[in-house]
């Protein structure tokens, strides 16, 4: 089969690889769809390298079709359409065992540790379908749509911090294809007022239909004084900064009001790259709560599959172009240009 394999820092590569078999306990899925995450992009660009194993065919958003089975799995069968939670967690660590299995120690995910999406196939070992890696999703839903849930049960989680709630007013930097999930999620959690701001007219749109009830551009309008001026000098609930930009860290705490809720949900630079400089006394005195988001627990994972059957949740209009196996290298490129919302990668179409 063919598989994108992660070569070192900055270079991947579509290669010919041995055709995986489920053995005990492990189904055999025909990748349906992987979409790109900006992690991959950060990758292919050399900028994320740790804990990726030098040989390992990446990609982590994943569906696919099951078509082997191995001797003593139950509640999969041939056909189905199934979703992965990349996050295969150990089940013993401290984190694990206090239901924070998103924090695990030594997970192993797919596309860093496992072979991932980006491939014809997709081997879900026995340790991931024991661990409850594994979801049978709607049939009715596309595969592109069951591997959005990846990135939805990680906005759920980020959520689950920050308390999305009746009334409130939210501010959320970036309208990219995370920064539209976090819209959807304070939507239907009945915010009264979602702000998003964004430098791009078109993804501006999109927050509209999505829920936003204000777009700004960060470019002409100082976000932290739009958010004071429309709550009568306040400021917003909720900032959640969903863009990897570290400075905007600081204008987030410039956003909120007293006993406001800060979410770091964007993937930031390492080393001096990712450091930023904020106003500890923000938080001193406001005494504002700040939240990191990393991952997604097994429970957010199905609850994100469930919003997106129901329609509660649209993913299916995050993905605005679809490319072939063969073009995995032009999809990455693609996504990391900001033409498209969300990629898609679908080994059928070849």
């Amino acid at each position: 089969m063919r598989g994108a394999v992660y070569l070192g820092p900055g270079e991947l590569e579509l290669q010919e690889i041995p055709d995986p078999h489920a053995g005990p306990g492990d189904i055999l899925l025909r990748t349906g769809a992987n979409t790109v995450c900006g992690t991959d992009v950060r990758i292919l660009r050399g900028e994320k390298s740790a804990g990726i194993d030098v040989g390992v065919v990446l990609g982590h958003e994943i569906s696919g079709h099951v078509v082997e089975v191995g001797a003593g799995v139950t509640g999969f069968s041939e056909g189905d359409l199934v979703g992965l939670d990349p996050t295969v967690s150990c089940g013993v660590c401290p984190y694990c065992v206090a239901n924070l299995e998103q924090l695990c120690i030594d997970p192993r995910i797919f596309g860093y540790r496992l072979n991932g999406g980006l491939a014809d196939y997709v081997l879900v070992p026995e340790t991931a379908v024991r661990r409850g890696a594994a979801f049978v999703a709607d049939p009715a839903l596309s595969p592109a749509e069951v591997a959005l849930a990846e990135p939805l049960g990680c906005v759920l989680n980020g959520a689950r911090n920050y308390r999305p709630g009746i009334g409130t007013t939210v501010v959320i930097m970036g309208a990219g294809p995370i920064g539209l999930l976090h819209t959807q999620i304070n939507r239907l959690a009945g915010a009264s007022r979602i702000i998003v701001s964004d430098v791009s007219a078109t993804r501006a749109d999109v927050a509209r239909q999505f829920g936003a009830t204000d777009v700004v551009n960060p470019a002409e309008t100082d976000i932290a004084e739009y958010c004071r001026d429309v709550t009568d000098g306040l400021g917003a609930d909720i900032a959640v900064v969903c863009v990897g930009r570290p400075g905007l860290v600081n204008d987030a705490l410039r956003a909120v009001r007293k006993r406001g809720r800060v979410s770091a949900f964007a993937g930031f630079p390492k080393g001096d790259a990712g450091l930023a400089s904020i106003d500890p006394n923000l938080i001193h005195y406001g005494e504002i709560e700040v939240y990191g988001a990393s991952n997604a627990a097994r429970q957010q994972h199905q609850q994100a599959l469930d919003l997106i059957a129901s329609g509660a949740v649209d993913v299916k209009s995050l993905v605005t172009n679809t490319f072939p196996l063969a073009d995995v290298m032009a999809a990455i490129e693609f996504s990391a240009s900001g033409a498209g919302i969300k990629v898609a990668v679908v080994p059928q179409t070849d």
